[in-house]
C-alpha cells in the first residue's frame, strides 16, 4: 500500500462522480468535499488512461492474474479506517445494480482494513485471479468500501478472453390496465453485459393504438440475469382489441420480440346501457305477445262476441 500526502480531494471526488454516472453500483450519494472517497487509481487496468477512470476494467485469458489499485482519499483532519471487500455484481429484479454479500473468490485485496491518515491518499493494490476454466465473456464485480456509516461500490469489469455471445430474450409481456403499464421481463442469455434498446407498437382493430421508436433503456443487463421492467401506457384506447409488440435489441446483434393481446371495453358506459337495453327488450316482447293475442281473437274459430271485443280493442 502506498501513502501519498497531501492530495487535493477534488480529483478523487471527480473520479467518483464519473463512476457514479457510468455505473449504477454506487449506493452512497456523491460525497461532499470533506468526505472520504474511493475510486480507481489513475493509469491502471487493462485500458489505462492519463486521467481518472470511471470504473475498473481488467481483461485477460483464463489462468492469468490481473492487478490494479484502489485509491482511497481522506481529506479530513482525523484518521479513517476503511473496510474493503470484493463482491460479485448482479441485477436486482427491477434492473438496478447490486453487490452480493458473499465475497468474490477471484478478488484478493492487499488488506481488508486500511487506515488512511488525515489529508492523505492511500493506493491499495488488489489482484484478480482468473481460473483456468473460466468461461469467456464479462464477469461483473464490485469493490465495496465502507467507513463512517457510508458505503461506496466501485464497478469492476473483468473480461475473460475468448468467444463472446450477445443474446437476450423478452418474456412475460402483459398489459396491466389498472396501473396503465406494460409489464415484461428481459433475460441476458449471452456472456456479455448488454444495454438494451426497446421499441413498442400496438395494432388494434381500429388502427395503430401505440407506437414508440427504439430508445436505450436505463439498465445494464448482466450475463445470466433476469429483470422485470414496465413501460408506461397512460392513454390506451377506450374500446379496442390491441396486439402489443415489444422489440428489444442490444449490441452484438442481440434481438428479441414478444407480443400480448389486450381488450379494452368502457365497462362504465356499458353498465349504464344495460337497463335501457333490457327495458327496450321487455317492451318489444310485450308488443309481440299483444299482437299474437289479437290475431288469435280475430281467428274465424273464435266466438263472435270475442271477435267483436278484439276488433273494438284494435280500433282503440
Amino acid at each position: 500500500m502506498r501513502l501519498i500526502s497531501p492530495v487535493p480531494p477534488v480529483l478523487a471526488v471527480l473520479a467518483l462522480l464519473l463512476c457514479a454516472l457510468s455505473a449504477p453500483a454506487a449506493r452512497a450519494a456523491p460525497p461532499a468535499s470533506e468526505e472520504w472517497t474511493a475510486a480507481p487509481a489513475s493509469g491502471g487496468g487493462s485500458r489505462p488512461s492519463a486521467g481518472g477512470r470511471p470504473c475498473f476494467y481488467l481483461e485477460g485469458a483464463p489462468g492469468t492474474v490481473l492487478e490494479d489499485r484502489l485509491s482511497l482519499t481522506n481529506p479530513t483532519g482525523a484518521a479513517l479506517t476503511v473496510r474493503l471487500r470484493g463482491a460479485l455484481a448482479y441485477n436486482n429484479a427491477d434492473g438496478s445494480f447490486g453487490a452480493r454479500a458473499t465475497p468474490d473468490p477471484w478478488i484478493a485485496l492487499a488488506a481488508p482494513d486500511v487506515r488512511v491518515p488525515p489529508d492523505t491518499r492511500a493506493d491499495v493494490p488488489f489482484s484478480v485471479t482468473v481460473p483456468a476454466g473460466a468461461r469467456p465473456g464479462d464477469h461483473p464485480a464490485v469493490l465495496v468500501a465502507v467507513a463512517g456509516g457510508r458505503e461506496v461500490d466501485i464497478r469492476l469489469q473483468v473480461r475473460v478472453a475468448g468467444p463472446t455471445l450477445s443474446a437476450l430474450t423478452v418474456e412475460s409481456v402483459r398489459v396491466d390496465k389498472r396501473h396503465h403499464v406494460i409489464r415484461y421481463a428481459l433475460v441476458n442469455r449471452g456472456n456479455t453485459a448488454l444495454t438494451p434498446r426497446l421499441a413498442v407498437r400496438g395494432d388494434g382493430v381500429f388502427g395503430r393504438a401505440l407506437e414508440r421508436a427504439p430508445r436505450a433503456l436505463p439498465v445494464e443487463l448482466l450475463p445470466g440475469q433476469r429483470v422485470e421492467l414496465t413501460e408506461p401506457w397512460p392513454h390506451p384506447p377506450a374500446l379496442d382489441r390491441v396486439e402489443v409488440r415489444l422489440d428489444v435489441t442490444a449490441g452484438g446483434g442481440a434481438r428479441s420480440s414478444a407480443t400480448a393481446d389486450v381488450t379494452f371495453v368502457p365497462w362504465g358506459a356499458a353498465a349504464g346501457a344495460v337497463p335501457v337495453l333490457l327495458g327496450g327488450a321487455a317492451a318489444a316482447w310485450l308488443a309481440v305477445l299483444r299482437g299474437r293475442r289479437t290475431r288469435a281473437l280475430m281467428s274465424p274459430q273464435t266466438p263472435e262476441p270475442e271477435r267483436e271485443l278484439a276488433q273494438t280493442g284494435a280500433r282503440r
